[in-house]
This record gives C-alpha cells, structure tokens and sequence, in this order.
C-alpha cells in the first residue's frame, strides 16, 4: 500500500472514530422499560360505571325525550343516589319483558323501571330499600258505570304485560280469559282504552294518573279500590350483589335524609310525600 493511501486512510479512520465517540457521548441513555407491574401500579384505574336497565316507556318514572334521553323520576332518583354513594351510572334502555333475564345474565348491574318489591321476585333478585309507595288504580271513560275492581269482572282490561296490573286482573278475571288485553306499556294499553278497545286499564297509580292529566281529550277518570294491596318500588341488583347494594342503600339514605328525594318527588307529582318510602 502506498505512503499517501495508508496517512489517507489512517486520516480517515481516525475521523470516523472521533464522530462515532462524539455520537456516544451525546446520546441519551434509553429509559429502562416498565415492567408490567409497575405500568399497572402507576396508571390510575378505570372507574366503574353501573348500567342500568330501564324501560323508558312509562312517564313520569321513565320515558325517552325529544332528544332520545332517558328521563323521568326513576333516573332522577338512581343519578342522585348514585353521586351521594361515590359510584357512576349509565342507563340502557331494555324492553320490560327481557329486563329481569339481562339482569340475572349480567348485562345490567342494575334495574329501575317502577318495579314492585314482591316475595317472588326476591327470590331470583335482591331489591334496595323502597323509593316508591305505589298502589294499583283503574281508569275508564268518564261515562263508564265502574265503581270498584270486581265490576271488571264482564269487561275487557288492558294491562301491560308481566306487571302487577297483569297479575291482580289476571286472578279476578282469569288466567285464560280472552278478556284482558295485553300490551307493551301502560301507555298503549291506555291509547286502546281512548279508542274503545278496552273498557278500562289496571296499572300503578303514578302512571296513570300522570296519562290522565296530561290527556284530558281522552276524558277518563280514574277509580280507587281498598281492595288493592300498597306496594313499594325497589331497585334490583343480581342476587347476591352484596357490595352494590349497601352502596345503594347508602346513597338513597342520604337523599332521603338530606331532602334531595323530596325535592325530586315534587318536580313529578306536584307535592312533597306525606313521609318518605319505608322498608316493608
């Protein structure tokens, strides 16, 4: 190898071993990866949101607005609740006839659609402290002759399927009679009574009068009877959910205690209750 090729390429490597010095020296040291646990440990964790079922077709407890919202006293009581037990909920919309299956399934934690508190229903579900006194009331046309539950007894009853509406008719009338009309909601059972395909419905006191105010062309009015046990609106979690309902609890305690239930109770029905909801 000549003189001049062996300086130039001594020259030359001498350079490249300077710039490759200069490089490392400047370099940041790469940050040592995380280890899974650590990452764990260091990220904050995800709140857990409850979901709620709810049929949202029985004003003023639950129904859709314009604007497809989920409202009504049922969710203004649960949200209030909630926000005083530290939890977050959202709320689904779930046809009443499937709402007990997607509860006993675990696709809703929870379940608030004006569900009375029964022995049957506690047997595949545990059911909060009461919220709601409610009480069975008929409704008829104005110039219908009915004064007391057995005068139904000749007449065609709408009720919505699956409720206690459904079961009191159903043992006055009979479970195979082609008498009592079955449907969906409270609502569509009472647009049938408007066009005279029922003679009168059965269903909860708050929904039916809450139709009948706000529908006075329909000229119904409403009938009592004593014969007609009280019950208690409850929420539902899954048999056994322990933890998820002493939160609950807690959280309607709290808003009974601190007047937020009564508050919510008159935006919807006008007066304050006589006392708040007691266990039964």
């Amino acid at each position: 190898m000549s003189l001049w090729t062996t300086r130039r390429f001594l020259q030359t490597s001498g350079l490249m071993a300077a710039a490759v010095l200069l490089a490392a020296c400047g370099k940041k040291e790469a940050a040592a990866p995380m280890d899974a646990a650590s990452a764990s440990a260091s990220a904050p964790a995800a709140a857990v949101v409850y979901t709620v079922g709810t049929d949202a077709a029985y004003a003023p407890f639950e129904s859709q607005n314009e604007k497809g919202e989920i409202v009504g006293f049922d969710i203004d009581v649960v949200s209030a609740a909630a926000k005083k037990a530290g939890i977050e909920v959202k709320f689904v919309n779930t046809p009443w006839e499937g709402i007990f299956n997607a509860l006993g399934q675990g696709d809703r934690d929870l379940l608030v659609s004006a569900i009375t508190i029964t022995d049957e229903r506690k047997q595949t579900m545990d059911f909060s402290s009461p919220y709601f006194d409610a009480q069975q009331l008929i409704a008829v046309k104005d110039d219908s002759k009915v004064g007391k539950f057995d005068d139904l007894k000749k007449l065609k009853v709408g009720v919505q399927t699956g409720t206690t509406g459904d079961e009191v008719v159903t043992k006055l009338i009979g479970k195979t009679s082609t008498a009592i009309k079955r449907f969906e909601s409270t609502p569509l059972a009472l647009k049938e009574l408007e066009s005279g395909g029922v003679d009168a419905v059965v269903a909860d006191n708050g929904v039916v009068i809450h139709y009948v105010t706000n529908n006075t062309g329909a000229k119904f009015k409403t009938v009592a009877d004593t014969s007609f046990t009280p019950e208690q609106y409850g929420i539902a979690v899954k048999k056994g959910n322990t933890e998820l309902l002493e939160k609950i609890n807690k959280g309607l305690a709290d808003i009974k205690a601190d007047g937020t239930y009564a508050q919510i109770y008159s935006k919807y029905f006008g007066a304050a209750p006589a006392a708040p909801a007691a266990s039964n």
